[in-house]
């Protein structure tokens, strides 16, 4: 079938005035039928359902990348360029669009489904795609020329539910020698932590494994800008951040539902990610009687941790001092992940100290072994919990 019939049909469904879900099969066979003067094989008909359901339902011909549960992101840099990263790493696949034009209808029709603008005025989009759905939640980035100069770009990030627990993590190696022991004295403690590393190196898969762990006659309230962690856990309260609608109304964003959370009691609070001026909320909570509080942070390295949260609390207002006094107070444990080609691992723990006028990270645990640093975490547990760490 044509690309200039497949484009006839198209426009005639849409001028039809039928939604994407009224699209069957009949009333597709009818227009194809009548865009080619009422004669057209069965394998046309077939060719057609499926290259316009692309043009007007999902993700289009991306549909079978997001189906396989392997896949993390989807990478669109032209017709012919598609690309998947994975358990697999990442690698070209065989998908091709009919052309720049079909790319760009794409990109637009998912930044809609976002309640987002994409158009020569608003030439790039960042949002999520609505409903959880099969795949979990899909995060949309998507940029048009001539800002992109190669052809429309669409980058899908793909976040499924982290429903590990640390044994499960365990018997995948996660962490090495007495990791799993070390971890379990941390939650049992209600130590607070920080899971770091960078992006897809397992950081939502730890926390919720940590979280998992609370015992059950706790609170977790979770504050998330998607429903990324899945914990077993019978206390697990999730509020979502919501953006901004087309008109720019209506945004709930991660620092209001973090006050909001500190009213509905928790016995820990957690923030999926740390990546705005929402650490000032977060900190000032954990220095006010919320042990065992938790979120995730990108960062290079645990002794890098300091300056990003500096630099994120300066979007709030807070001074460097004050970030600092707060940080070495509120948090005592760094928690770094680190992905190697397809192997996520814990690769150091580190804790939190005050040093003359700014906190720092030492590391005290690098892939099994312990550090000439390990006092500073075994005193803390030994403190909480009456015993060092196995």
């Amino acid at each position: 079938m044509s690309v200039e019939l497949v484009e006839r049909v198209r426009r005639r469904l849409i001028g039809s005035g039928a939604g994407a879900g009224e699209i069957g099969p009949s009333v597709l066979a009818d227009a194809v039928r009548a865009e080619v003067g009422g004669v057209a094989a069965h394998t046309d008909v077939l060719d057609a359902l499926r290259l316009v359901r692309h043009e007007l339902v999902g993700v289009g011909p991306l549909e079978p990348l997001l189906d396989d549960p392997d896949t993390t992101d989807i990478l669109v840099t032209g017709p012919h360029e598609v690309w998947v990263d994975g358990r697999n790493g990442l690698r070209r696949t065989e998908i091709r669009f009919a052309g720049e034009e079909s790319v760009r209808r794409l990109a637009q029709r998912l930044a809609l489904a976002a309640g987002r603008r994409l158009d020569d005025a608003q030439p790039y989009v960042d949002g999520w795609l609505p409903g959880a759905g099969p795949h979990g939640h899909v995060r949309l980035h998507a940029v048009l020329p001539p800002i992109a100069s190669c052809g429309t770009c669409i980058s899908l990030r793909v976040l499924r539910p982290a429903t590990h627990d640390l044994p499960s993590l365990a018997k995948l190696k996660t962490f090495a020698g007495n990791g799993l022991a070390v971890l379990e004295a941390i939650v049992d403690t209600r130590m607070a932590f920080l899971v770091t590393g960078a992006t897809g190196a397992g950081k939502t898969t730890m926390l919720a494994a940590l979280l998992g762990r609370v015992v059950p006659t706790e609170r977790i309230v979770c504050v998330e800008d998607a429903g990324e962690l899945l914990p077993a856990h019978p206390q697990f309260v999730r509020l979502t951040a919501r953006p901004p609608n087309v008109e720019g109304a209506g945004e709930v964003t991660l620092r209001d539902l973090v006050r909001q959370a500190l009213r509905m009691r928790p016995d820990r609070l957690v923030v999926g990610e740390v990546r705005g001026r929402e650490v000032c909320e977060l900190l000032n909570a954990l220095n006010t009687g919320h042990d065992g509080g938790a979120g995730t942070l990108h960062a290079n390295s645990p002794g890098e941790v300091p300056a990003r949260l500096e630099a994120l609390a300066a979007l709030g207002g807070l001074s460097r001092p004050a970030l600092h006094s707060q940080l070495a107070a509120a948090v005592q444990v760094v928690l770094h992940m680190r992905r190697e080609g397809n192997t996520r691992t814990l690769a150091e723990i580190g804790v939190v100290r005050r040093a003359e006028a700014a906190a720092e990270v030492c590391p005290v645990w690098r892939a099994g072994r312990w550090t000439e640093h390990r006092p500073l975490l075994a005193d803390q547990l030994a403190q909480r919990a009456g015993r060092p760490p196995c």
